[in-house]
């Protein structure tokens, strides 16, 4: 009897182990796809009885690093920080010390403190772009989207859209993290009204040539 105890109690602790590795797993996997919720910050609950109306000088962010610019932010008084991807492929920032600022709004100067600060950021190894390609909803009409992730085409159409996704190879390779794929091919093309219409896209990797 003791054995099987000794036994049972061992199947039991390594289960554990087992079940912790999955949920550690699971998280990092969701970092990636950028369902981390550390791309935005609220006010802090201890602040709700500042004055949001309260000018504050908000310093100069771009070219530091997110982690930097980010506490630099706050120490001004500026409590509302929002981040984004600079190269529109709409990447969350999990891990924001990998991350420097290219672009920041609004731009240095006094503002009330109630402001929200919206930085666009890209990886460290990574360069600027020269235009930052902040996400955006679509309209009425459908955008056109190439060379756009399939994250940030995906975030820009309405929650309801009934959209598929293949590669446009033909090597039919999954898509699992669509910010790491661009947009060769739409339907509907650019320009055409949506209307509830379903949306397709073919993509390559990021890297890759488009057929």
């Amino acid at each position: 009897m003791g054995i099987r105890r000794a036994s049972l109690a061992g199947l039991l602790a390594a289960g554990l182990v087992l079940t912790a590795s999955a949920c550690d797993a699971a998280d990092n996997e969701r970092a990636d796809n950028g369902s981390s919720a550390g791309s935005d910050s609220s006010p802090d609950a201890g602040d709700k009885g500042s004055d949001d109306s309260a000018d504050a000088a908000l310093p100069k962010l771009v070219g530091r690093g997110l982690d930097s610019a980010r506490e630099l932010a706050a120490d001004a008084g500026f409590r509302t920080l929002k981040t984004h991807d600079a190269l529109g492929r709409d990447r969350a920032q999990a891990f924001t010390r990998n991350w420097q600022v290219c672009f920041q709004s609004p731009s240095p100067g006094t503002h009330p403190t109630g402001t929200e600060v919206d930085l666009g950021a890209v990886k460290l190894d990574e360069e600027c772009p020269e235009q930052d390609q902040r996400p955006e909803k679509a309209g009425a009409n459908m955008p056109d989207f190439s060379g756009k992730s399939l994250r940030a085409a995906r975030g820009a159409l309405d929650e309801t859209s009934g959209i598929t996704t293949e590669d446009a190879t033909g090597e039919k390779r999954l898509i699992v993290l669509e910010s790491n794929w661009r947009v060769c091919s739409q339907k509907p093309a650019a320009g055409e009204p949506l209307e509830g219409r379903p949306v397709s896209f073919t993509a390559v990797k990021f890297g890759e040539t488009c057929p």
